[in-house]
Formats: C-alpha cells, structure tokens, sequence
C-alpha cells in the first residue's frame, strides 16, 4: 500500500473516531476542507508541514501518520530494519522514516531524516513543550531557531523547544544525515487512541 493511501486511511479513521466533520477537522488543523479530502483519497501527498499541522491539530504525533502499523506493547523487544515507508518531499529535498514511532510510555519519535543538497524546511509551532534533538550523522547543515541559524557538522547536536517556528536547511553540496528526535511531554502527547480497522 503506498504512503499516500496509508495516509488518507489513517486520517480518514482518526477523523472519525474524533467524531469531527471535515469542517471541524479543517478549522482544528488550518488545512483546507479541500486538502483533507484529497489526502484522505489518497490523491495528495501532503508535505512534511501540511502533516504537522494535521498532527498538532487532532492530538497525535507525526509518526502515527507515517508508520501506522507498527504497535508495540509492553516490554517487547522492538527491531527496526530502515526500510520501513519513507516519506519524501522531493520538491524540497527532502526525505524522512520513523526509525521509532511515537510510544506512549517513551514519550518520543525518533526520524532519520536525509536533506539533499539546496533543502530549506520550515516546520510549524509544535504543542507546547514539545522539545527536539537533532543529531548530524554526515554532512553539515543549519537548523533556525527563533531568528537564528545554528550551523552543525558530523557529530554535533542540537536541542530546542520547537513549540515555536523552526527550520532546517543544507546549503552544501553533499546531502546530510541527520536523526530527529522528538519529545513530547504529557500534556502533549497524543490524545487520541486509534483504533486500526484490522
């Protein structure tokens, strides 16, 4: 199943058992009545920021939206192989998986994120105390934060609050590497239990 019906599915039913309309959900998201009908179609690949704001508006993480299948309960052990479904804004450069999926009882996702050469990602405002990591594994790129570009190289870290508007970009010529982790506290953490259609 492609990226893009996962998707649709999957917010189609959250949707749903939300008990909103496609009005409620467009006026909680910021994203047009005509945007959600067409993903939930299946018929558009929303960008990286378009699911952000789907995310935050009903209560759930981002990776929910892009690894809907991986449930993990108790202390199982859980092992991720890195082919997992990826998502691309090839628009933008731009390339992501959930290495882990958002876990209740962890409190955070974990993406490996590729940005190729001439990427500029703006993200949205996250929940309230919703703080991310962002770790370069090769390459070199530059995350704003506030009104600041931070520039990072192999090996070197950064941690903010991303309940505000931040970026990232890569203006060298080799694509970067680099894992996202996201950490949501209790208050922000989802607030909706999906139940899959088995």
């Amino acid at each position: 199943m492609s990226v893009n019906i996962n998707i649709g599915r999957y917010l189609k039913t959250l949707r749903q058992q939300l008990g909103w309309s496609l009005d409620r959900c467009s006026s909680e998201t910021g994203v047009s009545k005509a945007m959600l009908g067409q993903i939930e179609r299946g018929e558009s690949s929303p960008t990286m920021v378009t699911l952000w704001k789907i995310a935050v508006g009903c209560g759930v993480s981002l990776s929910s939206f892009l690894d809907v299948a991986q449930q993990v309960s108790g202390n199982e052990t859980l092992i991720r192989t890195g082919n997992e479904a990826e998502f691309s804004e090839v628009e933008i450069g731009m390339y992501a998986h959930a290495v882990f999926p958002f876990d209740p009882r962890m409190g955070f996702e974990l993406f490996h994120i590729l940005l190729a050469p001439g990427c500029d990602h703006h993200s949205i405002a996250h929940a309230p105390g919703v703080i991310e990591h962002v770790i370069v594994l090769e390459g070199q790129m530059d995350v704003l934060v506030g009104e600041q570009w931070h520039p990072l190289g192999k090996g070197e870290a950064i941690r903010f609050a991303a309940d505000q508007p931040h970026a990232y970009r890569n203006l060298h010529d080799e694509a970067a590497a680099i894992h996202n982790l996201i950490h949501y506290p209790p208050s922000a953490q989802q607030t909706t239990t999906l139940v899959w259609p088995g």
